[in-house]
């Protein structure tokens, strides 16, 4: 599956509700309804596989509302279009990052060559400090 596909199934399944932004832009903000609130259902998605969802749902549960929907803010923008188009393509994003299976990591041991250097940085540093010792004079 592409960004694209996705991308236009937010687009089509996905509910946009809209307010006024926070923070700075001059009158703009104060009248003009620029942030967008993107609520879409998995289950909406067509082109994602039961278990796709399954692993979405996983994955993205902090971002999953009381009715199960996917919601995603987007205010950076100063027009209601731009954020628009912007909340939809970070959505398909993260909704495609959480579709990666990530590789279980194999437990590996250092070999010889690297625990024999280790072992001499260790000595060398010993030696180093024993020799840093107060000099005593014999009469």
């Amino acid at each position: 599956m592409n960004k694209e596909t996705l991308a236009q199934a937010i687009q089509k399944e996905g509910k946009f509700s809209f307010s006024r932004s926070g923070g700075p832009g001059g009158q703009n903000v104060n009248k003009v309804n620029t942030k967008v609130l993107l609520t879409v259902s998995p289950e909406a998605l067509d082109c994602l596989s039961d278990d796709q969802i399954h692993r979405v749902k996983e994955k993205l549960s902090g971002r999953i509302n009381g009715e199960g929907e996917l919601f995603i803010q987007f205010q950076e923008e100063r027009s209601q279009l731009m954020n628009r188009e912007k909340a939809v393509l970070r959505l398909a994003d993260l909704i495609l990052e959480s579709l990666v299976v990530r590789k279980k990591r194999k437990k590996t041991r250092p070999g010889r060559a690297a625990v024999q250097k280790r072992l001499d940085s260790k000595k060398k540093q010993s030696d180093k400090k024993k020799n840093r010792g107060s000099i005593r004079f014999h009469d």
